[in-house]
């Protein structure tokens, strides 16, 4: 079935991006997740992959052409030709397509600003996990100014406020999915008195104490206290037991193998930082718990399958498109179920070889990466080790640094085994890179496509 094309919503105030570059030609076949184009904003120019496998068609935007977000510039068909008929898009013109968002009203109790609104990050995201707000209800703002980080399932970013005013209201709290559009923020240009911070879709609250209590109060008062007291208590609730936590803390958590739930059970309130991980390690017990919880904490899945297509596959590589490098084509497979971009490092024969899994994931474009003997390479997301051939047909080695993904030899095709601790992967993501990946080595070529 033909999939529409369109100008993602890379940022906030964006209403157009500038196509740098075409990386796939008319009539080129494409896999999900191939690098399509280059698209440039104010803020920054990155790669936008493809949604759907299939053939790039009707392509209506040229190099260097500014195209309105939302607007359909080409179509992923099933065949070189396009066959989607009189549907097919539209050429696109600027002055065609009314700007993205617009300026919230005073509607309901809500103060009048400009509204800050979910951004979309990728064509097929439809909604953003809201993380963390960097910044408190009153607070001044500058354009510039970073106000939360938004998680999807590709990765976590900062969104800046896009103007310079005050944060007049926040709509969501951390650790709510906002759909992509919908208005998380107010920005205006005068300090509220009483500035408003409430759940998504929550009724207005009650006028202000300070306006509505008779009680006798000093006459020179000043307004900060005021302020200082609507400001939200930073004590959100993680989501279906899901640890709320920055990129980075998330990361030196990884690192130093710190489990965050420890955080969470002793009552510190999320979204956590790298600050909050001092008050991690001064807990009772830090070490000595950390290395039995970790093993204890320790996920194993397994997967059963039928055929082992990786072989074949490899060949069909080789010959097709001269990739001959089988642990790259074994990282790339394992790293397009992860954030990108990722490491992977794959073990086979006492040997380990790490390789950069960039965004985009197309197979051609996965690297090694290069360490000389005096530098310790990087750490990777995940460590693939390639058991197939050998005797071994079950592992249980318990927790490690880093997610292990094992790839074994059995009677009639392969077994595979995920080892990971829940500050490393959440059971979904678990569950999600070992199916994914047992479809990509039973059936690679079909998978792909």
């Amino acid at each position: 079935m033909p999939h529409d094309v369109t100008m993602p919503q890379l940022g906030m105030a964006q209403d157009a991006g500038k196509i740098v570059a075409w990386l796939k030609a008319p009539g080129d076949p494409v896999t999900k997740g191939d690098a399509l184009f280059e698209v440039e904003t104010d803020k920054a120019t990155m790669e936008v992959e493809a949604q759907e496998g299939g053939f790039l068609t009707a392509v209506t935007a040229a190099e260097g052409e500014d195209v309105p977000v939302g607007a359909v510039i080409a179509r992923i068909s099933d065949s070189a030709e396009d066959d989607a008929g009189p549907d097919a898009p539209a050429a696109v013109t600027g002055s065609d397509t009314p700007p993205a968002s617009a300026p919230t009203s005073g509607a309901d109790d809500l103060p009048e600003g400009t509204s800050v609104t979910m951004p979309q990050l990728g064509m097929a995201q439809d909604s953003g996990l809201l993380v963390t707000w960097l910044k408190s209800p009153g607070d001044p703002v500058a354009v510039d100014d970073l106000l939360f980080e938004v998680e999807t399932d590709k990765s976590t970013m900062e969104v800046p406020a896009g103007q310079d005013g005050y944060l007049l209201a926040t709509l969501a709290e951390a650790g709510e999915e906002v759909p992509v559009g919908e208005a998380v923020a107010i920005i205006g240009d005068s300090e509220p008195e009483a500035p408003i911070a409430r759940a998504r879709g929550a009724a207005a609250a009650a006028a202000p104490k300070a306006e509505a209590d008779p009680a006798p109060a000093p006459a020179e008062t000043s307004p900060k206290p005021a302020r200082e007291q609507s400001k939200p208590a930073p004590a959100p609730r993680a989501v279906g037991g899901r640890i709320l936590a920055s990129p980075k803390a998330r990361r030196i958590a990884r690192e130093q193998g710190l489990d965050l739930n420890r955080l969470a059970k002793a009552g510190h309130p999320q979204p956590f930082h790298v600050r909050d991980l001092d008050s991690l390690r001064a807990l009772p017990d830090t070490a000595a718990g950390s290395q039995a919880g970790s093993q204890a904490a320790t996920r194993s899945l397994t997967a059963k399958v039928a055929t082992d297509g990786f072989a074949a596959f490899a060949g069909w590589a080789k010959e097709a498109h001269g990739l001959t490098d089988a642990d790259a084509l074994l990282a790339g497979l394992a790293g397009a179920n992860l954030p990108a971009p990722c490491t992977v490092a794959v073990t086979r024969l006492g040997q380990t070889r790490q390789f950069a899994v960039p965004p985009g994931r197309a197979l051609s474009r996965v690297e090694p990466v290069s360490a000389t003997p005096e530098e310790t390479p990087s750490s990777p997301d995940l460590v693939l080790r390639d058991l197939r051939g050998g005797s071994i047909r079950a592992v249980a080695m318990g927790g490690e640094d880093h997610p292990v993904l094992t790839v074994m030899s059995d009677d009639t095709g392969l077994t595979l085994t995920l080892e990971t601790s829940p500050n490393q992967m959440d059971a979904d993501a678990a569950i999600t890179l070992l199916t994914n990946f047992a479809d990509c080595m039973e059936q690679p070529l079909q998978h792909l496509l």
